[in-house]
């Protein structure tokens, strides 16, 4: 039975939501879970949580998962009924948990005391022998430079038979029953496409050249399927491929690749790769272009280990570029924080990323009590390159590789299940007859009367549809106390667009909206059909009542 108490909870909650991106956003989630812990009302505070888990990793927050994970986690062990009827909740944390440990991979600002014991927490929950156990202990004991576990656990991880788990919520892995019947993949043991890639960067980090091309072969091979495949698979290969007397199979995987990464900025960590092919290949202006058009995004980068990485491979790049008469070649570096807009010689470059990669690498080894990721970056930069000079191919248009989104990729069927694309949304929108524009990095926008909707692929891999819709009348800034009224009016009494407002820099008020789907087990045309016609109709109507105020 709900109580004043809860409705005022509640409302709290969906106003917190509505907030923007940002410290105000999680301040008030916590204050709201908390509040929720003292006044004895832990659904309430489970949902504030998994909003603040959310917003975490939407904003790029991803180290501070750990607090939150483990406060639903012993949440839904002291009430367990918590999760009844809700898969998707249960489904949820399984992945929170296990991202929450990879944080730990990313960045030096979470505790290693604090990853190991999540990690055994996950292990008494899915079972000591779990692959998602043997594949994180794997990757933890390669990140302390700890190898010889590492190996034991990646065999382990290899080794574990195919295992399904129980929808209802339970916290136990249940082996599966009918081996006729497809294992449907844990959460907690990351994405199944992604997989191969996984291995086959431990695998090249060993020096294991071959068994690493041989573990990225099911999706080389077009095999398994995800969003971010094959690209991530070729970034992986690239090295491999090079140091294998495969150059030219490496170029055009780089080209194929850094395609798409060149804008995603999930794909920042795959980057390092592209830069140290240009570098170790003999590409030096090539490598030279991707460095400056990419160094904006060092500034807010994907995370601390993959801004490490960057900045050692492009201190590699810079350094071979000055050996090689390019050291006075100028590069745009843009302001950020204190630091001045500038035009830096490549040779003054490459000192500052050599600075920043030690530095990173020093404070992960601080925080580990090893010297593994300086070591790691030490023999980065010393590497020189290993192939003769091949050109790069005008233009990648072999059928060596899968096909990428959108061209080359055949429609699914009207009910048969795909990743989501960018090809499925402009197909919906064709089939529609409507007109939009595709911006460069992929975000679909289209007006509808007085709405505009942007639609737009996040998450890790693509898998969330996000549409945002924006009214095209504004108001002034005076009007903020009746534009909040309104936004929590409109909350109130319907459940799609979650209405805000935002605040832009003529001093006047945009009223927009936001709807996201989760649509990570993929999605059919006939239901991108539906999901499309829902966000126009509900986005028109928003953008309508806008424009009726006074």
């Amino acid at each position: 039975m709900t109580t004043s108490r809860d409705r005022g909870l509640a409302e709290a909650l969906a106003d917190a939501r509505d907030l923007p991106d940002g410290e105000a956003r999680f301040a008030e989630l916590e204050r709201i879970a908390g509040q929720a812990d003292a006044t004895g009302e832990p659904a309430t505070g489970l949902a504030a949580r998994f909003a603040l888990i959310e917003a975490y990793l939407h904003h790029g927050e991803r180290w501070r998962l750990l607090e939150p994970v483990r406060r639903c986690l012993a949440a839904v062990d002291r009430a367990p009924g918590l999760l009844d009827g809700r898969p998707g909740d249960a489904e949820a944390l399984r992945r929170h948990h296990r991202q929450a440990v990879e944080a730990f991979l990313g960045t030096p600002r979470v505790g290693l005391d604090q990853a190991r014991s999540l990690l055994d927490d996950l292990a008494d929950r899915l079972g000591p022998d779990a692959a998602p156990v043997a594949e994180l202990r794997c990757r933890l004991a390669d990140h302390l430079g700890d190898e010889p576990t590492a190996r034991r656990e990646y065999d382990r991880w290899r080794r574990d038979p195919e295992q399904s788990y129980d929808h209802s919520g339970s916290a136990r892995l249940t082996p599966r029953q009918d081996p006729e019947q497809p294992a449907v993949p844990d959460p907690a043991g990351g994405c199944p496409g992604c997989a191969p890639a996984r291995r086959g960067e431990l695998l090249a980090g060993w020096g294991e050249r071959a068994a690493a091309l041989d573990a990225l072969r099911p999706v080389l091979d077009g095999e398994v399927r995800c969003t971010d495949q094959p690209e991530r698979a070729l970034a992986v290969a690239l090295l491999p491929w090079l140091r294998g007397g495969e150059p030219e199979r490496a170029a055009r995987a780089h080209l194929r690749a850094y395609r798409r990464h060149r804008r995603e900025r999930t794909a920042f960590p795959q980057l390092a790769a592209h830069l140290r092919f240009c570098a170790l290949g003999g590409h030096l202006d090539r490598g030279l272009d991707i460095l400056a058009e990419q160094l904006p995004r060092l500034d807010h980068p994907y995370d601390d280990l993959s801004a490490m990485e960057f900045a050692a491979a492009g201190a590699l790049l810079c350094a071979l570029a000055a050996e090689a008469g390019r050291g006075g070649r100028r590069v745009h570096r843009p302001g950020h924080g204190r630091r001045p807009a500038a035009e830096v010689d490549v040779a003054t470059l490459g000192a500052d990323l050599f600075a920043l990669a030690t530095e990173l690498a020093g404070s992960f080894d601080a925080r580990n009590g090893t010297g593994h990721q300086s070591g790691r970056i030490a023999s980065w930069l010393a590497e020189r390159p290993v192939a003769d000079l091949v050109p790069l191919p005008a233009d990648d248009d072999s059928d060596e590789w899968p096909a990428d989104d959108p061209a080359g990729r055949a429609e699914p069927a009207e009910e048969e299940l795909a990743p989501l694309s960018l090809a499925l949304v402009t197909a919906a929108l064709d089939r529609r007859g409507d007109g939009y524009v595709v911006e460069p990095d992929g975000t679909v926008v289209g007006r509808w009367g007085e709405a505009v909707i942007r639609y737009r692929r996040l998450g890790r891999r693509g898998e969330i549809l996000h549409a945002r819709v924006v009214a095209t009348r504004r108001l002034p800034a005076a009007r903020r106390a009746e534009a909040y009224a309104f936004c929590n009016a409109w909350n109130h009494d319907r459940l799609l667009p979650k209405a805000y407002v935002h605040e832009v820099a003529e001093g006047e008020l945009l009223l927009a909206g936001d709807v996201s789907t989760d649509l990570e087990h993929g999605v059919a045309p006939v239901q991108l059909d539906v999901l499309i016609d829902a966000t126009v109709a509900t986005g028109v109507g928003y953008a309508a009542a806008v424009a009726a105020l006074p």
